[in-house]
């Protein structure tokens, strides 16, 4: 078993490295000949319009795609570092070549003359704010009338990266709801549509339009999200603006809500979802203040240990109990030992008559685990962890890393050391040491036995989790451990 998971969790995953290969390919491919427009609009018209097109600000880097007036990517800087792919971002269905008319330090146009209607897109894109405000306005250059399909792209998912934290938001008059990337859907009464990766998400909002969103697979690889409305007709000359509000920016509940406080809708930790936003409410009060996410995360394991500590109390009692019973319990076990049925009877009438309840011991943890799968989601998803240091810990989303042998290192290759789960490890093990029941024969055999195997599946079942999670689970076990010497060092005075 640990060949096994030790050869899973060393060698890289191939899916992995194919997307980053991938991811590169395209970079390669669409971004090393692309111009980066500074000046006037004179010099930004005379670009190759096959060629995308930087737009800088100081935190980010928005990447068009002239020729349909769409959004490729966004880059995100200023400790963020992240690459947000939308690949047709706020397309409009308009497959001609758009021209670039205009250009300012927080807007863009695109226009489209042809087939006997004109196309103008807007992008107003403030320099201190994730949003993104889009006007479209077509107009009727014929003197018949002229229908229209007004069709708006959010973006396109990819999906052979098999992301687990891919998903999509539609939010309808009547509900909202998550659905998997790469699952057909379409819905009526659109308010809003959304978008997010692992850290970052895009919603659009349409103002004053009735539309439906969408969400259908193009290829095997792709999936595509977006809106349409119904089809409208335009007399000769005649002229109609859509306008949309777009987010695109982290997932961070504050800013979000300051925007649209709807939108945070977007913003979902799974099945426990509501522990995990009381989990992430309570950490951002504890980072007001200490000023830091690794003290901010140990003030939490202090706080939900002192909420369970009840519970807790209750477990050691247990285990104390079923310690004093084990004598009674092995001469059972010689006396029924031909008996299985009324060797488990006995002890069920043996538990019964001293009040003692054989699963009381696994309460507190049973409690812990949604709170521990609530807080692996919100730590998993936190943009404000990236990057975070504490100790010798240089990211907290991310293994500890004590330190990384090189990758020439024979029979392993490169291999990151995180001390972190061993230690948490260690004190798992000097835990159930302490704990263990007086027991003799198989019993005493079976506890030795998981006093190991326990301790070295939680090592490597957290090795390569965030480090921001194994030290609220190592801080859990350390105060379970400085109890359970109390509790032992009463018992000897006694």
């Amino acid at each position: 078993m640990l060949i096994l998971l030790g050869w899973q969790a060393l060698m890289p995953k191939p899916q992995i490295v194919e997307n980053k290969e991938v991811a590169s390919i395209k970079l390669n491919s669409t971004t090393l000949s692309t111009p980066t427009v500074v000046g006037t609009t004179s010099e930004a018209v005379a670009i190759n319009l096959k060629d995308n097109l930087k737009f800088l600000q100081d935190t980010r880097e928005i990447v068009f795609k002239p020729a349909h007036a769409d959004i490729y990517e966004v880059n995100f800087k200023d400790g963020l570092e992240h690459r947000f792919s939308l690949t047709n971002g706020l397309f409009s269905g308009e497959e001609q070549l758009f021209k670039q008319q205009n250009r300012t330090s927080d807007s863009i146009t695109f226009v489209y003359e042809n087939n006997g209607k004109r196309v103008v897109k807007k992008f107003t894109i403030p320099k201190d704010s994730y949003t993104i405000d889009l006007e479209i306005q077509i107009k009727n250059l014929t003197n018949q009338p002229l229908i229209i399909n007004p069709q708006l792209v959010l973006g396109r998912i990819n999906l052979i990266s098999k992301s687990p934290y891919q998903d999509v938001f539609f939010s309808t008059k009547d509900k909202s709801m998550h659905i998997a990337a790469g699952k057909d859907y379409s819905g009526p009464d659109l308010k809003f549509i959304g978008i997010r990766d692992q850290y970052f998400c895009a919603i659009l909002e349409p103002k004053d339009l009735m539309v439906e969103g969408y969400q259908k697979k193009i290829t095997p690889q792709e999936s595509e999200v977006g809106i349409f409305a119904k089809e409208q007709t335009l007399k000769p000359g005649e002229q109609i603006g859509h306008f949309y509000k777009m987010y695109l920016g982290p997932q961070d509940l504050k800013i979000i809500g300051t925007l649209n406080s709807e939108w945070t809708q977007i913003i979902h930790f799974g099945t426990f979802d509501f522990i995990a936003q009381i989990l992430v409410q309570a950490l951002g009060f504890f980072f007001n203040i200490v000023h830091n996410w690794g003290l901010a995360i140990i003030l939490l394991s202090l706080a939900v240990y002192f909420l369970l500590y009840p519970l807790s109390v209750k477990q050691m009692r247990s285990m104390k109990a079923m310690q004093a019973l084990q004598p009674k319990i092995e001469a059972l076990r010689q006396e029924y030992k031909n008996n299985p049925q009324r060797l488990n009877k006995e002890i069920m009438d043996l538990y019964k008559e001293h009040k003692v309840n054989p699963l009381g011991g696994c309460l507190p943890l049973l409690l812990q685990m949604p709170i521990f799968f609530a807080l692996y989601q919100a730590l998993m998803r936190s943009t404000a962890l990236r990057g975070a240091q504490f100790l010798w810990i240089k990211d907290l989303s991310s293994p500890d890393r004590l330190f990384v042998l090189d990758k020439a290192t024979p029979l392993i290759g490169g291999f990151a050391f995180n001390i972190l789960p061993i230690l948490m490890a260690i004190g798992m093990f000097v835990q159930q040491k302490i704990s263990m029941v007086q027991a003799t024969g198989e019993a005493a055999q079976q506890q030795k036995i998981m006093s190991i195997i326990m301790p070295i599946m939680f090592g490597v079942i957290f090795y390569k989790m965030p480090s921001g999670l194994v030290l609220y689970w190592f801080v859990n076990s350390v105060l379970m451990l400085i109890y359970q010497f109390r509790i032992n060092r009463n018992n000897e005075k006694t």
